[in-house]
């Protein structure tokens, strides 16, 4: 079991590697490291759903042990949920601190009456409870995959009925219908759709489910090698079925099309089977990969904390100059190094790699961080 974890701590390494990676450009990056304006699938694009995956898996593995309450798994995506509101009041907060010119008034009427609901955390907490609760009624592993691919197929059928002319036009599809009615036009993140919207967490379910799938093989496979195999098949499978789909639907995150969900899950089986192999024939590669593990122990935490962060200092000193202190640094740092694009991507790498000594402190003391 050992073995098993430590790859999926790796794998969720990466992901919350990739998001403080790239959660605050402070100029134009190369384009490879930035999210598509709408179609398209770059390297940010497979984070989120990785961490899902991620999710997924650990919580098949933490339930063979012990399974949760239904309250206990409603307990854990409010506190989630309310921590994504809260991210996303945090810029209000601070400027309700720190600027006089910013009104109780004004905080009501951007914090709450224009606030903005959903969010990166929200959709977390969300397909983690649909998804849990799904593959707890399911006994069979195969179940798990039909429930997934069931979810898919609803998802890319409602773009299709609602909009059959041109289904994942940006201003009129049924995602971007869905966030109108609800939570509404005064909170969302674009005024035509937000990115992280309710239509989304269908299709973001069965990521996760995906993840549950691979969790159960984890701890029911009796070898290594046919954990292997079954995660090799299951991504090669999961790559060709979304590139097949995408001949019918877009890929892209903003709306987490079935395409973009199939391929992201493909490429996290195929991803954990690597690691899993290295592993197993290299400590030397296990040890390069320790501080992966170090911040894949406590992906939320670090997720938090480095949004938080990074909301703080783009607010402060005075609350007025929107960039603050976060630019102060990049301008006094890297920028123009070499080039533009270059001198950003710098900035980006030593503020990720800012985090690991802080991983390093909790991995060596066992700190875990749990909601």
């Amino acid at each position: 079991m050992t073995q098993r974890i430590y790859s999926l701590d790796v794998l969720r390494g990466v992901a919350i590697s990739i998001m403080l990676f790239l959660d605050g450009p402070p100029d134009k990056i190369f384009s490879i490291l930035e999210h598509p304006q709408w179609e398209g699938l770059t390297i940010p694009d497979v984070a989120l759903p990785m961490f899902a995956f991620a999710m997924g898996a650990a919580a098949a593995i933490s339930f063979s042990r012990r399974k949760p309450s239904a309250k206990k798994i409603l307990k854990r995506t409010a506190l989630m949920f309310l921590i994504g509101v809260l991210l996303e009041m945090e810029p209000f907060i601070l400027l309700l601190i720190f600027n006089s010119d910013f009104t109780t008034a004004d905080f009501f009427e951007r914090a709450i009456v224009h606030g903005r609901l959903f969010g990166i955390i929200q959709r977390l907490a969300i397909t983690y409870a649909l998804g849990i609760f799904i593959s707890l009624a399911i006994k069979h592993n195969r179940g798990i995959l039909i429930a997934a691919f069931v979810l898919l197929s609803v998802s890319s059928a409602g773009y299709h009925i609602y909009a059959p002319e041109n289904p994942f036009y940006e201003a009129h599809n049924i995602s971007s219908a869905v966030d109108y009615i609800f939570p509404g036009e005064n909170h969302i993140y674009r005024p035509t759709h937000d990115p992280e919207g309710l239509y989304g967490c269908i299709s973001g379910t069965a990521s996760v489910l995906f993840g549950f799938f691979a969790g159960k093989i984890l701890v029911e496979a009796s070898s290594v090698r046919e954990k292997l195999l079954i995660f090799v098949k299951a991504g090669i499978f999961l790559l060709i079925a979304g590139g097949i789909w995408s001949f019918a639907d877009i890929i892209t995150k903003k709306l987490w099309t079935t395409p973009y969900a199939l391929i992201n899950a493909g490429l996290d089986f195929i991803l954990l089977a690597i690691f899993m192999k290295i592993f197993e024939i290299s400590d030397c590669v296990k040890k390069i990969s320790q501080p992966l593990v170090a911040l894949g122990i406590n992906p939320l935490f670090f997720f938090v904390m480095n949004n938080a962060l990074l909301t703080l200092l783009y607010v402060l000193p005075d609350g007025k100059n929107f960039g603050g202190l976060y630019l102060e640094l990049y301008q006094n740092t890297t920028q123009g190094l070499i080039s533009t694009e270059f001198g950003a991507t710098l900035f980006c790498a030593i503020w990720a790699l800012l985090w690991l000594p802080i991983a390093e402190i909790f991995y060596k003391m066992k700190i875990t961080i749990k909601l």
